[in-house]
């Protein structure tokens, strides 16, 4: 006996949808089942972006800044900003932190120039990031990393925007979604699988990075 040597094992949106519905104890019949699986699969995945961090959506661009322009607007596949640094010419990074609306709002005057060293992300339907101080040199360059939307499920042909190692928590998932439209009696029971496929592939979708403690130097002085 030799093993088949093929590591290449993927499902398309078609074989996803039928192996959601025969968890259901269902078949697809109608182009209509087709159809109310991949919007399912779609809110499933709008689902995920709400629940956490997808490594492999990760993506990393870059912005040239225009002196005395603050505000830039983002396409809207933005979902989130992740890590931002203002890149000089001489390709020497200057890490930037992040602050909410109220802090950018505190700001006394948001019209000083020079490096940025803040950042504020509006997570609007079109997303924009207004830096502080106003950039004053045209040389440099914003590079970030930002969480990309997951595409669309469009065709049964498609094959979905993720790794394999969430093909079970997809299929899991499209078939609970499947069960509170077409076979409520297995809700509960394809709920809980879903859970716990999803857990389990969240959990192993992190960055494995050594783990660094700081002791705290304070003390009492009696």
């Amino acid at each position: 006996m030799t093993t088949s040597s093929s590591r290449d094992f993927d499902l398309d949106v078609a074989e996803i949808i039928e192996e959601a519905y025969e968890r259901c104890g269902l078949e697809v019949r109608t182009g209509y089942d087709a159809r109310t699986a991949r919007r399912s699969m779609n809110l499933m995945f709008a689902d995920w972006a709400n629940r956490g961090l997808n490594l492999w959506t990760v993506t990393q661009a870059t912005l040239s800044l225009v002196s005395g322009t603050a505000a830039y607007s983002l396409a809207s596949n933005y979902t989130d900003l992740l890590e931002v640094v203002v890149r000089n010419s001489s390709s020497v990074d200057t890490s930037l932190s992040k602050m909410s609306r109220s802090e950018y709002l505190a700001i006394p005057n948001k019209t000083n120039t020079g490096r940025p060293t803040q950042y504020f992300y509006n997570r609007q339907v079109t997303p924009s990031i207004t830096l502080w101080p106003t950039p004053n040199d045209s040389t440099d360059t914003l590079v970030y990393y930002y969480v990309n939307r997951i595409q669309d499920v469009d065709a049964l042909q498609n094959t979905t925007d993720a790794p394999f190692r969430f093909l079970p928590c997809m299929v899991a998932g499209l078939a609970y979604y499947i069960a509170i439209k077409k076979a409520p009696e297995r809700v509960q029971m394809l709920k809980s699988i879903y859970e716990e496929e999803f857990q389990r592939a969240a959990d192993e979708d992190e960055d494995r990075v050594s783990l660094k403690l700081q002791p705290g130097m304070d003390y009492m002085r009696v």
